[in-house]
């Protein structure tokens, strides 16, 4: 049997937590370079503030990871944030060096990890394109070759000769992908940089990772979205707090993932310091102080299957007694559509409260969202007649997975990536004519 075209063996990445990390990337190595004499001049100033903290504490963001990938294969990588995907595939991609264990990569990789990977911001999105080439080991005839089908695939003809530096950030991504995509690397590297196109683009984005698999090509992708795991997916590689839970096949990592890839770790404790919320109100009657969502058996999770059971809830302190309370979920799309409101005051579901802490839940008995991923945002009011006390933007993340139910739904495939609501319809039809106009 043939060496596998990706071998992981015992990977760990540690990081000094207060400490200046060094990544032992090209570009760290030219930038320490030219920071050498910046440093020397502020030595005399002390170690605060020439270099940095002390190192109190480490986390190991990978450990001792192992796994197979062959040619063709497609691994879809989950798991929650902080998981331990991006690190990995930085490792995968050499922008960074494992602390222990080794990588061995046989065959031509191009990566995907962040909008603009690899460009030079003062070049023109055409002489990018044959600089990526370059550093691909590929001719400038070979790269003129597919030119007009990256050209064509990113859509962005007419700004093909403006320096990428002014390009929005949807233009950088349909550069960047079309260049990775079409310039023929054994090893495909997306981490999920798909988000910043549109609906359309992303859908045409994964029609290509497909038929780059299918051209015996191998593909890594990291995804917060199951479905798309599933159906694009050969093999899956679940990772839990930097550790691989599950390694297999594509569903089945899936199934790990759903029951149970990161329960009891769900809750976002949003009086943690360090969190970046996008928090409002003057919090004068209460404070929320957790957030979470459950299954139906109210088990913490954060992926969900399509018309089961939904659970959102809320931890608030209340500070004195408030007579028309009101706590209110609201379900969006990760680029800020509203879905769904769940309000207790309009079912005048919550009575006069007294100074305590709560715990608030909303549960919805079929959760009819199309597969994705979804945020959750969460509000407090004291009184009808007042604005919201406590009100924080979407401090949680989920997924919807397609129901595996026999005959339950239909095949998703072509289902925006970015979500919506899905409503039952009852079908019948007639026969108008015996013959066709």
């Amino acid at each position: 049997m043939s060496k596998p075209i990706i071998e992981a063996l015992h990977l760990s990445k540690r990081y000094a937590i207060g400490a200046r990390q060094s990544y032992g990337s090209l570009r760290e190595e030219i930038m320490q370079a030219v920071a050498a004499p910046f440093k020397a001049l502020a030595s005399g100033l002390g170690r605060e503030a020439a270099g940095g903290a002390e190192v109190r504490d480490a986390v190991w963001a990978l450990d001792d990871v192992s796994f197979e990938v062959r040619q063709g294969d497609v691994l879809g990588i989950i798991g929650r944030n902080g998981a331990g995907k991006s690190t990995l595939l930085k490792i995968l991609s050499r922008i960074t060096e494992p602390t222990s264990g080794r990588v061995t990569m046989r065959g031509r990789t191009a990566s995907l990890l962040d909008v603009g990977t690899g460009f030079h911001p003062e070049l023109t999105g055409r002489e990018n394109i044959f600089l990526n080439g370059s550093l691909l080991g590929m001719s400038s005839r070979e790269v003129r070759s597919k030119l007009d089908e990256i050209v064509d695939f990113s859509e962005i003809a007419l700004f093909l000769d403006t320096p990428v530096k002014r390009y929005s950030s949807g233009m950088y991504v349909r550069l960047a992908f079309a260049v990775a995509a079409h310039l023929e690397p054994e090893i495909l590297i997306v981490d999920e940089a798909l988000a910043v196109g549109d609906a359309a683009f992303q859908k045409k984005c994964l029609g290509k990772m497909g038929e780059a698999a299918k051209g015996g090509r191998t593909v890594l992708l990291v995804s917060h979205n199951m479905d798309v795991v599933s159906a694009l997916c050969s093999h899956g590689l679940l990772l839990k707090e930097g550790k691989a839970a599950f390694a297999g096949g594509a569903q089945e990592c899936v199934d790990a993932y759903v029951r149970g890839g990161g329960q009891g770790k769900l809750a976002v404790d949003l009086s943690a310091p360090g969190l970046d919320l996008d928090r409002s109100g003057p919090r004068k009657h209460a404070d929320i102080r957790e957030v979470s969502t459950l299954d139906g058996e109210g088990g913490l999770t954060d992926a969900f299957m399509m018309g089961e059971p939904f659970v959102a809830s809320a931890v608030v302190a209340v500070k004195g007694r408030v007579l028309e309370p009101e706590v209110g979920f609201c379900i969006s799309t990760p680029r800020g559509a509203r879905l769904h409101h769940l309000v207790s005051g309009w079912g005048r579901a919550i009575g006069p409260l007294d100074a305590g802490v709560y715990r608030f839940r909303a549960r919805i008995p079929e959760l009819n969202l199309y597969p994705g991923g979804y945020t959750l945002t969460v509000w407090f009011r004291a009184h009808a007649r007042e604005g919201v006390d406590d009100f924080v933007e979407a401090p949680l993340s989920f997924s919807v997975i397609k129901s595996r139910k026999a005959g339950a739904f239909a095949d998703f495939t072509n289902v925006s990536p970015s979500g919506g609501v899905y409503v039952a319809s009852r079908w019948d039809h007639e026969r108008l004519s015996g013959e066709a106009a």
